[in-house]
């Protein structure tokens, strides 16, 4: 029985995979091989911020990774820095290096060119809007279904 709900559901999780591709293939242009495009994703949600591990957990989209594993690998790689919590030893902060921040940038102008090729199409800002507005109560419901919140 598929239901307008579910088939969001799919067409979301489809969707993800698609723009993930996408980042790949911007990765593979510019031929940059030591970093994945899930990598890449975490990398750009950090941006210009220092974060806990967690926080970047709870701000991402991060589909099936390990975010710490993909921390491990990008402060392996340059693209982080790592450093212990002066008030809690447990916690790590990371942060962009030089060359995350130019990875960082890189996105920055996907992103531009990806708006300003968008207003050849059909998909108007209002319409972008109207679907980040039902996708936000939509994430209100799933967390109100699992005790994260209410609706």
């Amino acid at each position: 029985m598929a239901t307008h709900y579910y088939e969001a559901i799919q067409l979301i999780e489809r969707l993800h995979r698609y723009f993930l591709d996408v980042v790949k293939i911007e990765l593979d242009k510019k031929n940059i091989q030591d970093i994945n495009n899930v990598q890449t994703m975490i990398l750009h949600s950090i941006g210009h911020d220092e974060l806990t591990v967690g926080e970047l957990t709870l701000r991402g989209y991060y589909l099936g990774s390990n975010v710490s594993y993909n921390v491990k690998k990008m402060v392996a790689n340059g693209y982080l820095d790592q450093m212990r919590s002066v008030h809690d030893k447990r916690s790590i902060r990371v942060k962009l290096t030089d060359k995350g921040k130019v990875l960082h940038g890189t996105i920055d102008e996907m992103f531009q060119r990806h708006d300003q090729n968008l207003s050849k199409t059909s998909i108007s800002n209002d319409k972008l809007q109207e679907l980040s507005e039902t996708l936000k109560m939509l994430e209100r419901f799933w967390n109100s279904q699992v005790g994260f919140g209410s609706l």
